[in-house]
């Protein structure tokens, strides 16, 4: 309990003054006395002091006794992560130099401290040796043939995440170094680490406006899978895939919008939010049986198909239907609906809710869209720990196998859209 205290108070004092020193520096004062002390608060040095903190506190917490205190110095030094970035864009200070230096600096932060409790046996020895190469793989050849390429090294967003998890890691293992009793999903959590680390190095090498419809490719792909995952009644797999594919779908839009794309992403997309989110969900209806589940599964995909159609063919060209406002609840959001009921409900409280999903999505409620509007202004930061938290919570559910609150946390969630983005509007 001792720990844990510390992890949180850590956090919390860590938390408040990244929220603090955001608000701070729109105020020209703050940019004044940042600009008059670059040596302590240029984004490269703020880089520098949070390795030497990171430093400092691997000696304090493996060779001295004082862990509590390392803890504190490494939880600050992660959130000072955020804080580079903010003064960067505050202060027109970024470098081509800083683009590299950030993630390399991430990597000397939290790579030590997983050795070391790799060797303490507090996680596996080979798992966090195979992330060191991957990482600095990434971090120096691949780098190095962007550079002679003339392509963009910087940071993107799975290697971002992919840092967020990591200090959540370390100290996730720095909890369960002193309480061994606990759930240990530290390998679990590591091996996402890994995936998202290769996945960072990969999209290096691709061209931007391509990001779109690969991400759709997954998206689809997670749908076929899930098709034959549902299949064979692994169910709980199978609808975590297929929220793995409205991941991808949540960031093929702003690539294409950032990026570009092919002129058959569009396609590409609508085809594959059909599969994941109106065929998937459908034959997870049907599999669970009952005299009703072909019915209500096919009324279920005549909705989710209509809700597609009457988006590009209607609603895309309303002129009173402002940007970023969804005419009718998302696909994404309803196959949830679904996937949530399908994990806790009996076949008839599953068939209700199907209804439910089929009727908001149909009808003219007004919604509005998560990653155009509700993610913007949700600080980068906040997003990936948020991010990060999402990936640990889902680690200990597979780990416990507990189903049910897997749906709940589906259910959960998705309530928490619908409330918020009704209540955007009404704002």
């Amino acid at each position: 309990m001792e720990r844990f205290l510390v992890i949180v108070f850590s956090a919390a004092v860590g938390v408040g003054f990244f929220l603090w020193f955001s608000q701070a520096v729109k105020k020209q004062s703050m940019r004044e006395y940042i600009m008059s002390h670059q040596w302590l608060l240029h984004p490269n040095s703020i880089c520098y002091w949070r390795t030497a903190m990171a430093v400092v506190g691997f000696v304090l917490y493996f060779f001295t006794a004082y862990q509590s205190i390392a803890i504190f110095i490494f939880t600050f030094a992660a959130i000072l992560d955020g804080a580079d970035g903010v003064v960067a864009r505050g202060c027109n200070l970024g470098t081509l130099w800083g683009e590299s230096l950030d993630p390399l600096c991430d990597k000397l932060t939290y790579l030590p401290p997983l050795i070391g409790f790799a060797y303490a046996g507090v996680i596996s020895i080979e798992l966090v040796w195979i992330l060191v190469v991957i990482e600095f793989v990434g971090q120096f050849f691949a780098r190095r043939i962007l550079t002679w390429i003339k392509f963009s090294g910087a940071a993107n967003n799975f290697g971002k995440i992919k840092a967020m998890i990591c200090f959540g890691l370390v100290i996730l293992c720095a909890l369960m170094d002193k309480n061994p009793g606990l759930i240990n999903i530290v390998d679990e959590v590591l091996i996402a680490c890994i995936i998202l680390s290769g996945a960072s190095v990969v999209f290096k090498f691709i061209p931007n406006r391509l990001y779109a419809d690969i991400l759709s490719a997954l998206n689809f792909s997670c749908g076929v899978t899930s098709l034959i995952m549902t299949h064979h009644h692994y169910f709980a797999w199978a609808i975590c895939i297929i929220i793995v594919g409205q991941l991808f779908d949540l960031f093929d839009g702003r690539m294409a919008l950032k990026h570009g794309g092919t002129k058959y992403g569009p396609y590409l997309d609508d085809i594959a939010d059909f599969v994941s989110f109106g065929l998937a969900p459908a034959y997870v209806i049907v599999q669970k049986e009952g005299s009703l589940a072909w019915f209500v599964g096919v009324i279920f995909i005549i909705g989710v198909a209509f809700r597609l159609y009457r988006f590009i063919a209607m609603d895309k060209k309303r002129a009173d239907l402002p940007d970023g406002i969804f005419n009718g609840l998302p696909s994404p959001a309803g196959a949830l609906i679904v996937l949530g009921a399908a994990l806790i409900a009996t076949p008839g409280i599953l068939w209700g809710l199907t209804i439910v999903s089929v009727v908001l999505m149909v009808t003219h409620i007004r919604f509005v869209h998560f990653g155009r509007v509700i993610l913007k202004q949700i600080p980068k930061p906040v997003f990936f720990l948020i991010s990060a938290s999402i990936i640990i919570i889902l680690s200990f559910i597979f780990k416990t196998k507990d189903t049910q609150m897997f749906g709940y946390l589906i259910l959960g969630s998705v309530t928490v859209y619908m409330v918020v983005g009704r209540k955007w509007i009404q704002n």
